[in-house]
């Protein structure tokens, strides 16, 4: 099976190396800087652990002024033996639209043989292909534009999970957040928090990337859907997306299971009109200590 493995992680290097070449400006792929080397780290020692997946994006210039498609792609170590996780996305996209286009994308790729890699045939594909998934976005704009009064509505998710610890994991939150305009925060140790809100489709956006491929201990724990005939900022209860590391329990040296004082989470959940949700992430009833 390692051999298997090997040979599949070496057609991944070499469809990579192929899609720099013909993507080479700046800003065109996105790929993290030590993903090629931990592919090659295992294939002159395949005696360790697999690397990670090889994961990145393309900006696909699809035929519109000022519009680019990203295609996001996960390589699972046995590509291209089997499938790739591809996903592709567009601000200039309706959420309807982006569904679509996703699933006739899914449509293409299954259609193809396997055992062959395939990323550039999707880079193509939606290159043909989403011109007119884009003028069904207009058409729904236009219509929502006649309307009287358009409402926006701010999705607010509290999402909880046993632990967040690595450097990995939080570099990704805090990526996508940022890159989906997306305030609240990242509260860092055992147990770990996450608050994000925006327009809805970014923060189910968020969602669908931090749990891929494989975080298991994490659940959302409440939604709040709050509508206004102003602009969404005017209710976010954070300004940006903050970084919480509040003081452990104990003295646990370098050990990575101390748990963080929920104290100071609870007074600062208080400080933003969020006390109550204390007991819906914890179960309990949140009380400040007497000092």
């Amino acid at each position: 099976m390692a051999v298997a493995v090997k040979d599949c992680l070496e057609l991944q290097l070499l469809e990579v190396e192929m899609l720099l070449s013909m993507f080479p400006k700046k800003g065109e792929i996105n790929l993290d800087e030590d993903a090629v080397p931990s592919v090659q780290r295992y294939l002159r020692n395949t005696d360790g652990g697999l690397p990670p997946q090889l994961e990145y994006s393309i900006a696909i210039d699809v035929g519109e002024p000022k519009v680019k498609v990203e295609l996001q792609v996960l390589l699972p170590h046995r590509y291209p033996h089997v499938a790739p996780q591809l996903f592709a996305r567009s601000d200039a996209l309706h959420r309807q639209q982006q569904l679509q286009l996703n699933t006739g994308l899914a449509s293409h790729i299954s259609s193809l043989d396997s055992g062959e890699v395939c990323v550039y045939e999707a880079v193509q594909w939606v290159k043909d292909n989403t011109l007119p998934y884009l003028e069904n976005s207009k058409i729904s704009s236009e219509s929502a534009s006649k309307e009287v009064a358009v409402k926006e509505t701010l999705h607010r998710m509290w999402i909880y999970s046993h632990h967040i610890y690595r450097q990995e994991l939080r570099k990704k939150i805090f990526d996508c957040a940022k890159k989906l305009n997306l305030t609240g925060f990242c509260l860092t140790g055992k147990p770990g928090v996450i608050c994000v809100e925006g327009l809805r489709e970014n923060c189910e956006e968020f969602w669908r990337v931090i749990r891929y491929p494989n975080w298991k201990h994490i659940s959302c724990k409440h939604v709040e859907n709050i509508e206004t005939e102003k602009s969404i900022d005017t209710l976010r209860l954070f300004r940006a997306f903050e970084d919480l590391q509040f003081q452990a329990h104990g003295d646990y040296g370098l050990r990575n299971d101390y748990h963080m004082d929920l104290g100071q989470f609870l007074e600062f959940l208080k400080q933003h009109q969020s006390g109550h949700i204390f007991q819906i992430l914890f179960g309990v009833e949140g009380k400040l200590s007497d000092k």
